[in-house]
């Protein structure tokens, strides 16, 4: 497994300090991990897996990370749907483990792997490397819009600050991206890093998925950023009826949620906050 953050030396300069060209000092300072990891799926008894995806990620919680972009690609429909998922190193890079090989189940189909079904993930974008628009849109098999969550302005004013308190690693290098899952009762249930907004997300849905609680009916998905139309979109997938970002939405990200029937709240800095969908579930 490799690690979440690494050191490097750097020249910390500090125009502020005295003196006629400032504080200048070399220094060690944490970086978070930056990686490929290449996911293989396919059939059980067809010998080497044909690699689907890669995607920069921070390494940590890989298996989760694989299965949740299984899953929010609409190409599996459960954690049920593999056999067996596990971490392997790469031909080139023996030492290091940035490969997920995934067992399909009986009778699960295999993912196309022509190149309009291919995905090369980087960190800021999570939908890159598919072919025609129509690929991009993936419909959820789950009926957010019926969800009866309700939730307090006041209870979702005061998530963002958990899960600032829980972002060990963004502490030591204020790099990465955060997604945490709560309750309706605010409880913080789990919490994933990473330097992809969207395989943070991945990860929080690939553990619900491997945890056996999909859909995630009467719960409040929290990201660290903004709330992109991939994010929505990956929200729907695992059943998430509020999807609440630090920051802003995007015009599809509201119109997929009013499709939805998802609430999405943006701009979340206690004490204020937009609700740009489904307003019924934030109650005073």
């Amino acid at each position: 497994m490799g690690r979440a953050t690494d050191r490097r030396g750097v020249l910390r300069i500090d125009l502020g300090a005295t003196g006629d060209r400032g504080a200048r000092v070399r220094r060690q300072d944490t970086l978070a991990v930056e990686e490929p990891l290449e996911i293989r799926v396919g059939p059980a008894g067809a010998g080497r897996r044909r690699p689907l995806a890669v995607t920069m990620r921070t390494p940590g919680d890989d298996l989760d990370l694989a299965i949740g972009f299984l899953l929010t690609e609409g190409l599996i429909r459960s954690a049920e749907d593999v056999h067996t998922a596990q971490l392997c190193a790469g031909a080139d890079t023996p030492n290091t483990y940035n490969v997920v090989d995934v067992v399909l189940s009986p009778g699960v189909p295999e993912p196309e792997t022509d190149p309009s079904r291919n995905f090369y993930t980087t960190s800021s974008c999570g939908v890159c490397g598919k072919a025609s628009i129509e690929s991009v849109r993936t419909r959820s098999r789950f009926a957010v819009r019926e969800d009866p969550l309700e939730v307090t302005a006041e209870l979702l004013a005061g998530l963002p600050d958990r899960l600032r308190a829980a972002q060990r690693a963004f502490d030591r290098t204020g790099g990465l991206h955060a997604a945490g899952l709560f309750g309706a009762d605010g409880e913080l249930l789990v919490l994933r890093e990473d330097v992809g907004r969207h395989n943070a997300v991945d990860k929080v849905v690939g553990w619900a998925a491997r945890a056996d609680r999909l859909p995630l009916a009467g719960h409040v998905l929290l990201v660290s950023g903004r709330a992109s139309f991939e994010l929505t979109q990956k929200a729907w997938m695992a059943g998430v009826p509020l999807l609440a970002a630090v920051s802003a939405p995007s015009t599809l990200a509201a119109e997929l949620a009013e499709e939805a029937g998802m609430t999405l709240v943006g701009f979340l800095r206690d004490p204020t906050m937009n609700v740009y969908t489904g307003a019924q579930r934030v109650t005073a």
